[in-house]
């Protein structure tokens, strides 16, 4: 699901919605229907701006954040967000080779991180098991913040 303006994010029976940012739109799309096919209820945007806009506005379980971005870059939106929303998971993804930026990205505060060259499966697979984790502490933690 692509929303029309950042507003447009439902969650699904499950109550797990996921928020995509990458720059590249057929990495974005690809990535949007392989989670959406395993059962969330997804949004993407190729801009770092809108993401943060979305995420000021609405409430998400993950976080799916390209590194190499325009203005502001994966690594801008990383600090801002673990700065206002340190509970919100965050799966850093690098089209990269050198591991050194995703392990940089890790000491920031990301939850995961994955080598954008993934094969699709590795991207579910990671997210089932970043949202089993949050929707175990979700029953124990106190509501989400906003940015």
């Amino acid at each position: 699901m692509t929303w029309e303006k950042p507003g447009d994010l439902i969650t699904n029976a499950a109550g797990s919605t996921i928020l995509i940012v990458d720059d590249n739109p057929e990495d974005l799309r690809l990535s949007m229907r392989v989670l959406e096919k395993g059962g969330y209820t997804v949004a993407g945007t190729t801009s770092g701006r809108e993401a943060l806009a979305t995420l000021r506005e609405k409430t998400v379980d993950l976080l799916v954040l390209d590194l190499s971005m325009p203005e502001p870059d994966g690594f801008d939106i990383l600090r801002t967000v673990r700065r206002t929303m340190p509970q919100l998971k965050i799966l850093m993804i690098s089209g990269f080779m050198d591991g050194r930026l995703l392990d940089a990205a890790k000491q920031l505060g990301a939850t995961a991180t994955l080598q954008k060259s993934l094969d699709l499966d590795s991207l579910l697979s990671t997210v089932n098991s970043l949202l089993a984790v949050s929707d175990n502490q979700k029953h124990s933690s106190a509501p989400p913040t906003r940015i």
